[in-house]
């Protein structure tokens, strides 16, 4: 996942405001097992059996409530095996007044929605906590869904995360392919079994297994960037089911994959660029070169590329004399991952802070702030040891849409996408290589309507990094009854972002089922 694989789908929620070298905390999984996560002790072995499924909820994690909910493998066999998932659930601080149980997911793929809805008292405002019981999922094979998804030890994804995806020759690029096909190799050997049903489609059916777990007629869900292909497809399987559905950071489903990849370059592009000239109107700043502005001064475009060009220089340095690192985890603190790590710091302005702090270190020769910016995003334990979050995002990414299998396209779509996004090209597309050698056949290119829906709202910031808000667009277009919502400004996602108008009509369409002018754009 070097400079920015996968994972960069991710962090619209909590994790995306805890990326800072000052706050490195990490939420509880308190539903991964034991009594305050029991399964339903009869399990279904029919469909109707598990939409007949009632939570056992047992309370955890100071106020919040736990269970485990059941769903087959195989929706067309569902007499076979079985994931158990955990939920959990905030209830609402209203009970009289409440509304509904809001679903919430944080996107990836990989994303774990437990973590996400154990930080609702710090996301979600006081309006929505007491309307609304906050309920998160850990999707299917994802964090603490058993079975969960693994294809690599630690010191093999440290060794994936750091190969150089801005290969310049022969050696370099067989090392590129070399990795990807371990890749694939290892999540078949450890994996087999599951990689067929890991898709979001099959996800999306979970979501209506748990609506009717809850007791809900009709879903309210949140979904933040790659969570909105979730409620896309959840919205074109059980359009009727539909309530209300905030899709925030929206991907466009109907994107070809390598295209996506680059889109999504050019998207971070555009964010760093965005960083780059707050950094250089401002003292101190490490990307100023004998043309740039002086602070306080207009930042002209020439100093912004080259500051770029800087930034450049520094990854491709690195990538053949890594940097020191202060953190004693045995990782090469090469130019990968450095751009995971200034990819990392993109996600939210607030980090924009420590991006400048680890860039003026790096250009000393001192990577260890961007390092530990990288482990964030990938979800690096201190022991050397991930989280599943990145086998998770490769094994649903390379399942949810087709992927081309010749190594020529492979190298055609690089090369445009670095005359596109010079910084984060190569390495986006490259990094999915693993899906041009995987085991299972992934699943075709989907044409999503929803037809029958309720009105869907479909939000984008318009310098997202991520999810550029021309997927946002594509995507409110694609839905028959999509109505889309801009935020004017930097970071991923848009909800709970510092935008008060942003915030304002997503609140009212959840409480009220308001609908705002659709094209309209938040300052």
């Amino acid at each position: 996942m070097s400079a920015p694989r996968r994972a960069s789908l991710r962090l619209g929620a909590a994790a995306a405001t805890a990326l800072t070298v000052l706050a490195l905390t990490v939420l509880a999984a308190g539903c991964s097992g034991g009594a305050a996560a029991r399964a339903p002790g009869n399990a279904p072995s029919t469909l109707k059996g598990y939409y007949a499924q009632r939570l056992d909820w047992q309370p955890c994690d100071g106020g919040f409530e736990c269970a485990r909910l059941l769903v087959p493998f195989d929706y067309a066999r569902p007499g076979g095996r079985r994931f158990s998932l955990p939920v959990v659930k905030l209830p609402a601080a209203e009970p009289s007044r409440r509304v509904a149980a809001l679903v919430v997911n944080p996107g990836g793929p990989g994303g774990s929605g437990v973590d996400y809805a154990l930080g609702a008292r710090s996301e979600f405002p006081p309006a929505v906590l007491a309307r609304f019981d906050i309920v998160g999922f850990d999707p299917r094979g994802v964090a603490a869904s058993e079975p969960a998804l693994t294809c690599l030890t630690g010191p093999q994804l440290d060794t994936y995360l750091a190969t150089d995806e801005m290969p310049a020759n022969a050696a370099q690029l067989a090392q590129v392919v070399t990795q990807g096909k371990l890749y694939a190799k290892r999540c078949a050997q450890n994996s087999a079994a599951l990689l067929p049903y890991v898709g979001t489609q099959n996800a999306a059916r979970d979501m209506d297994v748990l609506r009717a777990a809850l007791g809900e007629s009709q879903l309210s869900f949140l979904g933040k960037s790659y969570g909105t292909y979730l409620g896309a497809w959840y919205a074109q399987l059980f359009p009727r089911r539909v309530r209300a559905l905030v899709l925030d950071g929206a991907v466009d489903p109907d994107t070809p994959s390598l295209q996506a990849d680059i889109t999504q370059a050019e998207g971070f592009q555009v964010a760093f660029r965005s960083f780059a000239a707050w950094c250089l109107a401002a003292p101190g700043c490490p990307l100023q070169g004998a043309t740039g502005a002086a602070a306080g001064q207009g930042v002209s475009a020439g100093s912004v590329n080259a500051a770029t060009a800087r930034l450049y220089a520094l990854v491709v340095r690195a990538n053949s004399v890594p940097l020191t690192s202060r953190l004693g985890t045995g990782q090469v603190a090469d130019g990968a991952l450095l751009l995971n790590g200034v990819a990392a710091a993109l996600y939210s302005k607030s980090t924009w802070t420590d991006l400048k702090t680890g860039l003026a270190e790096a250009f000393a020769g001192d990577g260890t702030v961007l390092v530990q910016l990288a482990n964030l995003l990938l979800e690096r334990n201190p022991d050397g040891t991930y989280a599943n979050l990145v086998d998770a995002d490769t094994s649903i990414s390379c399942l949810d849409r087709p992927w081309p299998r010749s190594l020529a396209t492979w190298q055609a779509a690089a090369a445009v996408a670095a005359r596109a996004a010079p910084l984060f090209g190569a390495p986006i597309v490259w990094g999915n290589l693993p899906c041009a050698y995987w085991p299972v056949p992934s699943d075709p290119l989907p044409k999503i309507r929803a037809a029958g829906a309720r009105p869907i709202l479909v939000v984008g910031t318009l310098r997202d990094p991520a999810t550029p808000y021309r997927w946002a667009r594509a995507l409110a277009a694609d839905l028959s009854s999509g109505v889309l919502l801009g935020r004017n400004g930097d970071g991923h996602t848009a909800y709970g972002e510092g935008s008060s108008c942003v915030d304002a009509i997503v609140n009212d369409y959840l409480i009220g089922l308001s609908v705002p002018r659709s094209g309209m754009i938040c300052p």
